[in-house]
């Protein structure tokens, strides 16, 4: 496996997405899209047009599951077509096999990890390494109820802008108009249960700046009540998450449940990008307001339409 060096990282994504999908390998999920403002937000919903082959490749994956009473996992070995290199010393760089946004990014750990285990500043440090290559959001659904489709542990890239807007992402819009520091606090436009924080200039060193970023992921949890919880020697996830970072901020949101009705939510709805499967979860979206949509899967409540 090709270690990757400082510098090559897009270049190497780029020309990797080219080859898989001319391959096949590579399945992008087409969409269409349309613009919804709601609390200061251009949130972006994407709609799915044909799934027909990802389903396909559920059900043959699925099917040797059963085969083998075993869950497949895509990253154990990764697809030689999606493979982009290894961020050492312990993650590899594929592609998404199945993705939504160009150049979709997964940072895995090369040995299988669970994904509701607690971050570390190994993972902070690839992390950290791979937005150093090229202006980028990085995320992290932890858990199922989080968004995570796959139980072997893996960040995510995608890059900025996001959802072609003017700013970094859609969320960037609420997110300026708050004095962030370094603490972890809550910005009040937000109606969900939240903490973001101002970030240091992780281009300086990353090893500091992976060890302060994981520093301050501990103390969100820890303010937002999640603290985690030690099995066997290992540190595990006390409830379910979504955690988002650019170069200038991080934000940390618990989460109650997957979705609200047939709207899942992932990290990027955080960032003011939502999916959905088809025009009635649209309609919804339109009805409930995407705030609220993301409210509903952070809290405990019943969700009531857009007067």
């Amino acid at each position: 496996m090709n270690a990757l060096s400082t510098g090559e990282l897009w270049q190497r994504l780029t020309e990797q997405t080219r080859q898989a999908l001319t391959t096949g390998s590579l399945i992008s999920i087409e969409t269409d899209y349309s613009f919804i403002e709601d609390g200061g937000v251009r949130f972006m919903v994407r709609r799915a047009k044909n799934l027909k082959r990802k389903l396909a490749d559920k059900i043959s994956q699925t099917t040797k599951e059963n085969k083998t009473n075993k869950r497949f996992n895509p990253f154990l070995p990764p697809e030689t077509d999606l493979l982009v290199g290894e961020i050492q010393p312990d993650h590899v760089a594929i592609l998404n096999k199945f993705n939504v946004v160009n150049n979709h990014l997964l940072i895995v750990t090369k040995d299988f990890i669970d994904q509701e285990t607690l971050l570390t500043p190994q993972d902070f440090y690839a992390l950290c390494w791979s937005m150093n290559e090229f202006p980028s959001l990085a995320f992290y659904n932890g858990g199922e109820v989080g968004g995570a489709s796959q139980p072997h542990k893996h960040l995510q890239l995608v890059p900025l802008p996001l959802c072609g807007a003017e700013i970094s992402t859609p969320m960037d819009a609420v997110i300026q108009t708050a004095r962030l520091d370094h603490s972890p606090q809550s910005i009040n436009a937000s109606p969900f249960t939240h903490r973001i924080a101002a970030l240091p200039d992780v281009s300086k060193d990353i090893h500091t700046s992976a060890n302060k970023l994981y520093k301050l992921y501990l103390t969100m949890l820890d303010d937002l009540g999640l603290s985690p919880v030690q099995k066997q020697d290992t540190w595990w996830q006390s409830s379910p998450y979504n955690l988002l970072v650019t170069r200038e901020w991080m934000l940390l949101v618990p989460r109650a449940r997957e979705k609200i009705e047939s709207i899942s939510i992932n990290s990027l709805g955080f960032a003011g990008s939502l999916f959905v499967f088809d025009n009635a979860a649209l309609q919804r979206v339109h009805e409930i307001g995407p705030m609220q949509v993301l409210k509903g899967v952070v809290e405990e409540q019943t969700l009531q339409p857009v007067i």
